[in-house]
């Protein structure tokens, strides 16, 4: 339902109930963790609660602020995101937690600034491309800045190190890249230079190795690198069709790690059962497919880049997270949007929805 003056209701419908089946969930999967470590239940919902009406906030504000304008802040976003992702590495800046130094600390609150660069990248893509339409198909004044820009932001997530998300930028820009007509023979040639370089990371970091082997075969370590998605499998399989009960799931008891967090949907699928997973699923299909045609619909190519790139970024991050707790794909520490407990992923991509529905307005 779209109109000049309108926004599209189904974006809207599909986020609100994401987000108000996310609160829902991580209330479930942490109150008795909740409990134990903090001495209240409502812990992380509370903060949840939180986190989510500011990101409403943001969301309203996007609604009615001018798209064509994020061109003039492209340039500011971009450097922005590669302050804060280079302040998350100084010691006494950045707050260090499992062995990673991913978020900026503010009273009581965190704040993780790879959040914010991906999408500050998708806005800054956006007016890049759209910039230089007529040169994408140069190497030297359309595909390469764009990597050169790219791994600047790739190079500053690995530091931290926070592969899953630097892996998603580059997956991200690639698509970009092949959208807005880049040559695939330059895809590609990038494509076989990175592969060594991901090859070497994954086998070369004792826990990313580690992971990739558990991915491949679970079973041989049960109680070791393969505890994660066995216990995601035991989820699902508990759950059926139609789940054990809201907040009856016995796996987020100390036995699924992360369960508020990376492994929120295997919860879903265990106390919600089949039907609750593929009604998460079907939403983000909702949203994916309203994004994507919005995207094709715009008329000026700055617009159809931020649509897309948005639409993806949320989207794309939904695929990774389910395939991970499938067994699908190798575990990364990407959470499901709008469902998954944290902060700064909620208000980003709140805010990002916001400039979606900001989007659709402009539509005849």
């Amino acid at each position: 339902m779209r109109g000049r003056r309108g926004f599209d209701f189904f974006i809207l419908f599909s986020v609100l109930s994401l987000v108000g089946i996310g609160i829902v969930m991580v209330y479930s999967t942490s109150a008795i963790l909740a409990g134990d470590s903090f001495g209240d239940p409502y812990f992380f919902l509370k903060r949840q609660a939180i986190y989510a009406g500011m990101g409403f906030i943001l969301m309203m504000i996007m609604i009615f602020f001018p798209y064509e304008k994020l061109k003039r802040l492209a340039y500011p976003i971009l450097i922005t995101s590669i302050l804060l992702c280079i302040a998350v590495l100084i010691p006494g800046i950045g707050h260090r937690a499992g062995g990673s130094m991913r978020w900026l600390r503010f009273q009581f609150l965190s704040f993780q600034p790879s959040e914010f660069a991906k999408l500050g990248w998708v806005i800054f893509l956006a007016y890049f491309l759209a910039k230089k339409e007529d040169k994408i198909h140069s190497f030297s004044f359309g595909f390469l800045p764009t990597i050169i820009f790219s791994s600047v932001l790739i190079f500053l997530l690995l530091m931290e190190p926070d592969f899953g998300s630097a892996l998603f930028l580059g997956v991200l820009t690639f698509i970009l890249l092949f959208l807005s007509g880049a040559r695939v023979i330059y895809l590609l040639g990038a494509i076989l230079i990175a592969s060594p370089v991901i090859y070497y990371l994954l086998t070369n970091v004792g826990y990313r190795y580690k992971r990739l082997l558990s991915f491949i075969r679970p079973w041989e370590d049960p109680s070791g690198s393969g505890f994660q998605i066995i216990q995601s499998f035991l989820s699902f399989g508990t759950g059926g069709l139609f789940g054990v009960g809201l907040g009856e799931g016995r796996q987020k008891l100390f036995f699924l790690p992360a369960p508020h967090t990376d492994f929120i949907f295997s919860v879903i699928g265990e106390e919600l059962g089949l039907i609750g997973a593929m009604i998460v699923l079907f939403l983000f299909i909702i949203f994916t497919l309203r994004g994507i045609s919005l995207g094709i619909s715009m008329k000026d190519h700055f617009g159809v880049y931020l649509a897309l790139g948005i639409t993806l970024m949320i989207s794309l991050q939904a695929v990774i997270n389910m395939g991970v707790v499938l067994g699908l794909l190798p575990t990364k520490g990407l959470p499901l949007p709008f469902i998954s407990y944290g902060g700064t992923s909620v208000i980003i991509n709140l805010t990002g929805v916001g400039i979606l529905l900001h989007l659709s307005t402009k539509l005849e």
